[in-house]
Order: C-alpha cells, then structure tokens, then sequence
C-alpha cells in the first residue's frame, strides 16, 4: 500500500549517527516541524552497489542541507555491523567518512511498514510454525518526507537496481516550489524553470514565479 499523503510510519529504534556513535533512541519524530527528510532503504551492509549510493547520498549532504532536508539510511543489519563497516575504509569497500544516520531494523518491521521488504512470513496452521518466502532485507526505497512528517514521494528499486541522486534533489525543489507558490511542477521541472497554475475554468497557466 502506497504511503503517499500519509504519516510517515513511526519507529524508535537504534542507529549509528555522526558515523561513529550508536544510540538506541532514534526516531525520525525528532525531525517533524524542522527538516525535511530523504529516508532511505539499502539491501545489507558490506556489499558492492550498497556502498556506491551510501557514497553518493554523502556527497550530496551539503545539497540536501541547503534544502532544510536531512539524510537518513537505514537497513535490517545490527548498529554494530553499521558501526563496523563505517569504520572500514572507502577503498576497502567501506564507508567510512560517512555521516548521515544509519538505522539499524533489526527486527524488519521497519522494512515491512514502509512497505520495502524483500520478502514476508507467513504461517502454518497445522504446524503452528512461521515461515518466510523471498529474501529478509530490504529493497531499495526512497522516500521523502516533508516537515510535517508526511511521505511526499516514494520509489522502491530491485536489488541490482541503484538510484540517481540528484533525481532527489529535484523533487525536493519541486516540493519547496509547491509549498512556496502553490504551482505544480510539470514533468523534468527543475528549480527555476516555468511551473504551472490550473485556473478555475480549468485552464492550465504557465508561468515562472521567478
């Protein structure tokens, strides 16, 4: 079920910020009122496209904060595997350096309420046993959350499948162009292009509020 338009799920859980300290307590409630967020789902620690977006999201810090939008990661490994892996150097496959939160969603229940997932359990009746089909961690998904704690926009990747950054630039432009000048933004619309107004009679206008 698409989260689009709702509530961002809620979760306390542990993760590892700064790159080199973990706390059990954190929350993305911490953020409502204050930031927007780029909440993002990787498959495991310690693999091969994994660390290319990881690398590519941190390059890209700078851009997010400019946004009033913070980065967050997550996926179903222990903080202190994440501990163990930013501390292992770039070259090495690691991702040291990097600083952004990663959550750990030990449990999976993160994965399955925002619906990323790889797989589900299912139970037997007859032998009163659980079960799970498909593989425990999680799809690439991407979602954006705004400052009221509302999911603006979803994606979710297959496994081999990684992401363009910059793409999540462009829908928090276009998100801040919305709320700033109640315009839409038409397809490919980048920060300072014309944007559109739909009139009463159901005509749409084109114009730039720049």
């Amino acid at each position: 079920m698409a989260l689009v338009g709702k509530k961002a799920p809620k979760f306390t859980v542990g993760a590892v910020i700064n790159g080199e300290e973990i706390v059990d307590d954190f929350s993305l409630e911490q953020y409502v009122g204050k930031k927007n967020v780029i909440f993002f789902f990787y498959p495991k620690d310690f693999t091969f496209v994994c660390p290319t977006e990881i690398h590519a999201f941190q390059e890209k810090v700078a851009e997010f904060a400019k946004r009033d939008t913070v980065v967050v990661g997550c996926s179903t490994d222990s903080e202190e595997t994440h501990l163990a892996w930013l501390n292992t150097p770039k070259d090495n496959a690691g991702i040291q350096g990097v600083t952004f939160p990663i959550v750990a969603d030990n449990s999976k229940v993160i994965s399955m309420n925002f619906g990323v997932l790889g797989g589900e359990y299912s139970f037997d009746n007859e032998t009163r046993t659980w079960s799970f089909a498909g593989a425990p961690i999680a799809y690439r998904g991407t979602f954006l959350i705004d400052k009221e704690g509302i999911v603006r926009h979803e994606s979710i990747n297959d496994f081999p499948l990684g992401r363009n950054i910059d793409e999540y630039i462009r829908l928090i432009d276009a998100q801040l162009h919305v709320e700033k000048y109640g315009e839409v933004c038409p397809a490919n619309w980048e920060e300072g292009e014309t944007a559109m107004v739909a009139t009463s009679k159901g005509v749409v206008e084109y114009f730039s509020a720049n």
